[in-house]
C-alpha cells in the first residue's frame, strides 16, 4: 500500500468502523466496512472484531483506533459511555498484541477534530477551536493553533446539577421526547457555558445533529462563530488514520 495511506477504525458504542484513507486528502480510498459494536462491549469482544476490520482490508500495517474514553498513551482512563471492564486497559498493548501489528489509540471526539482541522471545515483556523460530537454523550476535542489539546471530555461539566451531557447530549433529546427547540434551548445552555469558560474562537458541531442544524441552530445565541463539521461519518475513520504509528 502507498505510504500515504493509513488504516483508521472508529469503535463507537453501537458499531465500529473501518478503512483505508489517503492521508494526503483525508478521502478513504477503500469501502467503509461496519461491524456492530458486540454486547457487552469487553476488551477481548472489541479486540475481536478489531481483527476482523483489519482482515476484512487484507491491511498489514499499523493502525489507528478512536475510541470513546479518555486515552493517556494507549491507557484507557474513563469509562462513562463503555463498559467498564475497560478501566485501566492498555489499549494499545492489547490490539497491537491481537493484531501482531503497532497500534495507536486516541480519544474519539479528538480524532474528529483532527479530521477537521486538517482536511475539513477548521482547516488552517488559528486561535482556540472547539470539536464537540453530539451523539449518545457529548464528545469534545480541543485544538489551539492547530495542536490538539487531548482528552478534554467537556461533556462532563457540570450544568444544572448534572453532567452537561445528560442534558444536552443528542440522546437527551430522545430520551426526555424534546422538540429539536427544546433541545436546542439545553445545547444553547451548554455552549454559553463552555464559551464562557474557553472563549474559543470557533466552534464545531459534530455528530447526528449537525446534518439537522436547520431544525434548532437558531435556539443558539452566542458570540463564537458557529459551523457544522464537513467529515460527516469518517471524520473519526480520517482522525484514527492520522494517529496510526
Amino acid at each position: 500500500m502507498a505510504a500515504t495511506h493509513a488504516f483508521g477504525i472508529d469503535i463507537g458504542g453501537s458499531g465500529m468502523k473501518a478503512a483505508i484513507v489517503d492521508l494526503a486528502t483525508g478521502e478513504l480510498v477503500s469501502d467503509r466496512f461496519r461491524i456492530d459494536t458486540p454486547q457487552p462491549a469487553t476488551p477481548q469482544a472489541m479486540a475481536d472484531v478489531v481483527v476482523e476490520l483489519v482482515r476484512e482490508h487484507e491491511w498489514d500495517g499499523s493502525v489507528g483506533c478512536a475510541f470513546p474514553a479518555i486515552v493517556r498513551n494507549g491507557v484507557v482512563g474513563s469509562a462513562a459511555n463503555i463498559d467498564s471492564s475497560w478501566l485501566d486497559v492498555d489499549a494499545d498493548e492489547l490490539f497491537t498484541e491481537v493484531l501482531g501489528a503497532e497500534v495507536h489509540m486516541i480519544n474519539d471526539a479528538d480524532a474528529a477534530g483532527l479530521a477537521e482541522v486538517r482536511y475539513g471545515i477548521a482547516q488552517g483556523r488559528q486561535g482556540v477551536v472547539m470539536m464537540l460530537t453530539f451523539g449518545t454523550g457529548i464528545g469534545s476535542g480541543l485544538f489551539v493553533d492547530g495542536a490538539l489539546v487531548p482528552n478534554t471530555e467537556l461533556g462532563h461539566l457540570e450544568l444544572d446539577g448534572v453532567d452537561a451531557e445528560s442534558r444536552a447530549a443528542a440522546s437527551a433529546r430522545k430520551r426526555d421526547d424534546l422538540s429539536w427547540s427544546e433541545w436546542g434551548d439545553r445545547v444553547n445552555d451548554y455552549l454559553r457555558h463552555v464559551e464562557a469558560l474557553f472563549s474559543p474562537d470557533l466552534f464545531v458541531i459534530g455528530g447526528g445533529a449537525s446534518k439537522r442544524t436547520e431544525k434548532w441552530l437558531d435556539r443558539v445565541d452566542i458570540n463564537t462563530e458557529i459551523v457544522a463539521a464537513s467529515m460527516a461519518n469518517n471524520a473519526g475513520i480520517v482522525g484514527a488514520a492520522l494517529v496510526a504509528p
